[in-house]
């Protein structure tokens, strides 16, 4: 993710660096950090917090770092009143001494996600409400680069880019009126390729869809309560090639799915899962290379 997507930019702060967030924090903001870990270094820290106040020191909502030292590990905690709370403590380290990073935040309505180099790390439940969360801070043995503030992404990668298998957090879940865009290419040499809309707690699927290059099948199904419904296969004509861009539209209406590739309907899906904001994730894999994901 590049920090030109970003509403606002700090570019080679000097470290310790304490600054406003614009506008506060809200569900579907993202906060990307890009810099470089000396190689020297022992441990650092980002604090999503109140306020900048030492004395009394503010409250802060997130307190993320990154340690070296001993057992290599990233600690989350959060200081409420000047008292820290319980130690979340993950033993992993995906930052190395000496090499470039980029970290990037993620607010959901109940946590925060982070994914750092392309991949989840982990999630933290908010301690703080959101509203009161206005000054971002970084210190310790670390070089950044860059600071970016996006706000409001609808639909957001896990892992931060479009690598496959995707899977995206759909904030808020899906809601009628709602369209979501894919853009991608085919493979050379396909097979097939899947597209799901999904919940992320379960392992319910709203929307399967499969296209099948090879018998130039597009198949709708749903999974439910460990079960796969009744397929739908019709259509006017199958819209892939091996090789060629195509573009899905996919809209959710109040009572279905429509569905449309390069700006040709195609069919509709009655919705199997009527409680929409329950759907809160999409997946795509398979012999494709995607372009772009947007939900608008």
């Amino acid at each position: 993710m590049s920090v030109a997507n970003a509403k606002h930019t700090v570019l080679n702060p000097v470290i310790p660096y304490t600054g406003p967030i614009p506008g506060g924090m809200h569900p579907g903001e993202i906060i990307i950090i890009q810099g470089t870990v000396p190689p020297d270094a022992d441990r650092f820290q980002v604090d999503l917090s109140s306020g900048c106040s030492t004395k009394p020191r503010s409250d802060v909502a997130l307190h993320f770092s990154p340690r070296f030292k001993g057992s290599p590990s990233v600690v989350c905690n959060s200081l409420l009143q000047e008292s820290w709370g319980k130690e979340e403590t993950l033993h992993q380290l995906p930052y190395k001494r000496g090499a470039p990073f980029e970290t990037i935040i993620l607010v959901h309505e109940d946590a925060y996600k982070v994914a750092v180099n392309g991949t989840h790390l982990l999630e933290y439940k908010h301690k703080i409400p959101l509203n009161r969360v206005d000054t971002f801070s970084i210190s310790g043995n670390v070089t950044v680069h860059a600071i970016g503030y996006i706000p409001n992404s609808a639909i957001y990668s896990e892992s931060g880019d479009l690598s496959l298998p995707y899977k995206g957090s759909v904030l808020k879940g899906l809601s009628p009126g709602q369209h979501i865009t894919i853009k991608g290419q085919v493979s050379m040499y396909p097979h097939s390729f899947t597209v799901n809309l999904r919940n992320s707690r379960t392992e319910n699927i709203a929307l399967h869809l499969n296209a099948r290059m090879k018998s130039c099948a597009f198949i709708r199904n749903s999974y439910l309560s460990e079960s796969w419904g009744q397929e739908e296969q019709e259509l006017p004509f199958f819209p892939f090639s091996s090789g060629e861009y195509f573009e899905i539209l996919v809209l959710c209406q109040p009572h279905q799915f429509k569905l449309a590739v390069n700006g040709s309907h195609l069919f509709e899906f009655r919705h199997r899962v009527q409680d929409l904001s329950s759907i809160d994730q999409l997946e795509i894999m398979g012999d494709l290379e995607l372009n772009d994901v947007k939900l608008w």
